[in-house]
């Protein structure tokens, strides 16, 4: 028998709650086990469920998610958790990355991109939507004369992260200073550096450089 992934959702609207789950459910690999409309049982909640994947609130009341966050670091984290928030402040989204959160989403893309989102992180991956990328990256061209802003093509055959990160490499970031940048972790970017190596048929950074000024990505 297949192993549903196991999915407890915590937001103090209900009617989102009631909506995500009966989106959620179109999934057959996923099952719903659990809601919370604030933050105070949520530990004991996902453990009693066993749960997978926690989709969490920033904005919860009698203990936040932010709160919830540093509960689960004390305590050991007893599931991945993929924030849903109505905030796009990338100070807030660095900081629940650095708690330990796997995923961002915006409530205004849940719809669009949440079994994306738990697709991705069931998988070890960080997932952010396309808005807070788009804007982790934007803050970061903006401090940086060398770096264009990637131009992404439907027939692109490198993800938009792969770009991103070539970006980085050509600015000859280390790994750990691009996952400080894109707020994902240095396995996380060291996986794509190995995937963006064979995609581009190179063995060394010169051949991710050529690439990078061939496409207009870094100024010369």
């Amino acid at each position: 028998m297949t192993h549903k992934t196991r999915i407890h959702l915590a937001d103090d609207h209900q009617v989102l709650i009631d909506g995500l789950t009966n989106l959620l459910r179109t999934v057959s690999d996923f099952e719903v086990v659990g809601n919370s409309l604030d933050g105070m049982s949520i530990y004991e909640d996902v453990i009693k469920n066993n749960t997978d994947i926690l989709l969490l609130d920033i904005s919860m009341p009698k203990k936040d998610g932010i709160e919830v966050l540093k509960e689960f670091n004390e305590k050991g984290f007893p599931c991945k958790v993929i924030i849903l928030s109505s905030y796009d402040d990338l100070k807030i989204v660095k900081e629940v990355m650095k708690l330990g959160a796997k995923g961002y989403l915006t409530k205004k893309s849940a719809g669009e991109n949440i079994i994306e989102a738990i697709e991705a992180v069931n998988k070890d991956e960080e997932y952010f939507d396309k808005h807070i990328r788009e804007k982790i990256f934007t803050n970061f061209t903006q401090n940086n004369p060398k770096l264009n802003k990637p131009a992404f093509s439907e027939n692109q055959f490198l993800s938009e992260r792969e770009i991103e990160i070539i970006t980085l490499i050509s600015l000859e970031y280390s790994a750990k200073e691009i996952s400080e940048e894109l707020f994902i972790s240095v396995n996380t970017v060291e996986t794509h550096r190995k995937n963006i190596m064979k995609k581009l048929k190179t063995k060394n950074v010169i051949g991710v450089v050529k690439y990078a000024l061939k496409n207009n990505l870094i100024n010369p």
